[in-house]
């Protein structure tokens, strides 16, 4: 999935915003929490994206994947090249990652989204 339509699937969720951290690292967030990030300013693109505990031990031992530097310890994962992903994988992880981040928001802030 190219980095447009990535963008484009993220941007369709409630309450999501974008922005740039880090450099060139296209940040995408709900109530104001990181759910992926994606470093632009690599070539390939790479990415990072909070998983559940289940996928986190999966996924950290796949090919091309590994444990988040400096995000590990919440259950996010880093890949090398964001075209390892096939499409229809990114809107499940994609999906996943937004709403484990939402659920740890405070009630209110879920309520408004």
């Amino acid at each position: 999935m190219e980095i447009e339509a990535i963008r484009d699937y993220c941007l369709q969720k409630p309450g999501v915003t974008e922005g740039m951290k880090w450099g060139d690292h296209l940040t995408f967030m709900v109530g104001e929490k990181m759910f992926a990030i994606f470093g632009l300013d690599q070539t390939p693109v790479t990415a990072s994206f909070k998983v559940s505990d289940e996928g986190f031990e999966k996924m950290q031992h796949q090919p091309g994947m590994k444990a988040a530097p400096y995000l590990a310890r919440y259950k996010w994962i880093a890949i090398e090249d964001i075209g390892i992903i096939p499409d229809n994988n990114w809107r499940e992880i994609l999906d996943e990652s937004y709403q484990l981040v939402k659920q740890k928001l405070p009630k209110k802030i879920q309520e408004s989204l």
